[in-house]
């Protein structure tokens, strides 16, 4: 009998062994490391390191530089496997948050600890879908990616909710960021030591190691250039805007994180009906028209709204946002009605985010410098014009499946 609920079966799933475990096990530590390092991060960079805005757009461009690396990164290591690059990844993000503990705040060291842990994040982004579909039984991929992606989500809501817990009782300032810091660390280097308990060696995926070109997504391309360039301006300086502008500390920061998880895995199989229902093609175009009117209201709300509702306002469409994001989910499906197999699905999707981290690192030198020169109201027209060039671009597809109710 199924095992009814959100979560599968793992032993349905997964094939007998203790690998899985372990592999689960080591996601859900690193869940609850990254929940208290990115629950901290933006105010200890604002309030110790003193980064102001035009150095949190440099300090964006160093974190992403392994996501544009990462292609180049799995080439020159293709002879290892799956799992030894996994735990080599898990090495890089304890040697990162071991940094961001011990260093004093300095930021080249501060960037420089960034940079090493999103380098080991990067490297096991593909090692973990890799490994969870090698160890599933058949027919359960699905399913076991499932699984991962679940630990790993309630491993960061937790540290999210436990950074809400500790700032709202503590004293701020730079002992306790170092505090958190270092517990983080022993999260990451417990995920490590767990991580060399996993054995075999598993070929890697080969669609990771290199770019995939066809004159048929050129569209798509285009649409993860604007996506990504969108996408990093909230990403990187909406939280700098609520901690800039309004006085966030790191216990509201935090808590909008955790919503914000808990809202986006509620409506993440809402927004997949909506797009089986009514069309990749009209989603695309919609969700942007939507990022419009956020965007007015994340860039204006303190011209408008008193303080303190400006900063509700704020973080209301923050939420809203993380929602809209949810429908990238479409340009998938548009690949997969496109293609010829699913290896050509796998290896364009993974062409697109690398395109898509192209983008990102120069959106965030940019938007730092226009945050800084030319203030936060342009910041954010230009994320809503990248938004309406999206959707004018999504219009033009011609669309080959379609709607549920058509």
């Amino acid at each position: 009998m199924k095992k009814s609920g959100i979560l599968p079966n793992l032993k349905e799933t997964f094939l007998d062994g203790k690998n899985y475990k372990i592999l689960l096990l080591s996601i859900l530590a690193t869940g609850l490391s990254y929940g208290l390092y990115k629950g901290m991060l933006d105010n200890y960079l604002s309030e110790i390191v003193n980064l102001g805005e035009m150095d949190r757009g440099v300090a964006e461009f160093f974190r992403e530089i392994p996501g544009v690396m990462l292609v180049l990164i799995l080439a020159l290591f293709y002879m290892l496997s799956a799992e030894t690059l996994y735990k080599a990844g898990a090495v890089f993000l304890l040697a990162g948050m071991g940094m961001m503990a011990i260093l004093p705040p300095g930021k080249v060291l501060v960037v420089l600890s960034i940079t090493m842990y999103s380098l080991g994040e990067h490297i096991q982004i593909g090692m973990k879908n890799t490994l969870s579909l090698k160890y599933a039984r058949t027919g359960h991929g699905g399913a076991a990616l499932g699984a991962q992606n679940s630990a790993s989500q309630i491993g960061t809501l937790v540290g999210y909710i436990a950074v809400v817990f500790a700032f709202s009782i503590l004293a701020g300032g730079e002992g306790t960021y170092k505090l958190f810091f270092a517990i983080a660390a022993v999260l990451a280097a417990i995920s490590a030591f767990m991580s060399f308990g996993i054995t075999g060696k598993s070929e890697t995926d080969s669609n990771k190691r290199r770019f995939y070109f066809h004159k048929k997504y050129t569209k798509y391309y285009m649409l993860e250039m604007f996506y990504g360039a969108r996408k990093q301006v909230f990403f990187t300086f909406g939280p700098y805007v609520l901690i800039r502008v309004y006085d966030a500390d790191a216990a509201k920061i935090s808590l909008l994180f955790a919503i914000s998880a808990v809202t986006c895995f509620v409506a993440s199989p809402i927004v997949g009906k909506i797009i089986d229902r009514i069309g990749y093609k009209a989603v695309m175009v919609a969700d942007t028209l939507l990022l419009v009117i956020v965007c007015f209201f994340y860039g204006f709300a303190h011209h408008i709204f008193p303080h303190d509702v400006a900063s509700v306002v704020c973080c209301v469409a923050y939420i809203l946002d993380s929602i809209i994001s949810l429908a990238s989910m479409a340009s998938n499906i548009y690949v997969q009605d496109l293609a010829d197999n699913q290896d050509e699905v796998k290896a364009t999707i993974s062409t697109g985010v690398s395109i898509n981290h192209l983008i990102t690192i120069f959106i965030a030198l940019c938007g730092g410098w226009i945050w800084q020169v030319l203030g936060i109201e342009l910041l954010f027209i230009l994320s809503a014009v990248l938004g309406l060039c999206n959707s004018a671009y999504a219009a033009t597809i011609k669309t080959k499946r379609k709607a549920v109710n058509e």
